[in-house]
């Protein structure tokens, strides 16, 4: 025979507590709706986090590893190489080339390095009139035929300016240089221009 428990005594069964409508077992209304509102919150606040990162990020980018490549000016007025240190600039001729002039070495990185004139940054590098051929930028203009055919050093591949003053003007017969000679070749008793004004014309260093 069935025994029946009269309403209203305890929610309990052989099996265990009888599940309350709208909760888990053994949690009551008020005890689910704390729990969710946990949730939420947690849930919200990871969210916020994120945004908040990401929005960092946007402004302010990612860290980088290694600075960006940049050109600098050297002390002789040539475009030059701004080693990481933000401080030191080698001329564009000292990138590489075998020397690890920067402190950290990044002058001689392989990303730089790989596929030179390619690979290098396009303010390292100058193109001579023949277009295989290329210098680095600041051999242009610096009185000597870095190219072998003058075009780094006169028009109209290469407009510079006047011979400086430890310099004399003349067609040279010298195939290191082109229209400018080192003033200390004057007056040697040598001939080093086509109408020998080094040796009757240039008063000499």
């Amino acid at each position: 025979m069935n025994k029946v428990f009269p309403q209203g005594e305890n929610d309990y069964t052989a099996a265990g507590p009888k599940a309350h409508p709208g909760g888990e077992a053994g949690c009551g209304p008020l005890c689910c709706s704390c729990r969710r509102a946990c949730l939420s919150a947690s849930l919200l606040f990871l969210l916020a986090t994120l945004a908040t990162l990401i929005a960092l990020v946007t402004i302010l980018g990612l860290p980088s590893r290694t600075p960006g490549v940049q050109a600098c000016i050297t002390l002789t007025n040539r475009t030059g190489f701004l080693c990481h240190d933000q401080r030191s600039c080698i001329p564009a001729r000292g990138v590489c080339d075998g020397i690890r002039t920067c402190t950290q070495g990044e002058d001689e990185d392989e990303s730089l390095c790989r596929d030179v004139p390619q690979s290098l940054p396009r303010f390292l590098v100058a193109h001579c009139g023949d277009p295989a051929s290329w210098i680095y930028s600041d051999q242009k203009c610096d009185g000597t035929n870095n190219c072998g055919d003058c075009s780094d050093e006169l028009s109209p591949v290469t407009v510079c300016p006047p011979c400086g003053p430890g310099w004399w003007h003349c067609p040279s017969t010298f195939f290191k240089y082109c229209d400018c000679i080192p003033r200390r070749l004057c007056r040697d008793h040598v001939q080093h221009c086509s109408d020998w004004s080094d040796e009757y014309a240039c008063p000499g260093p």
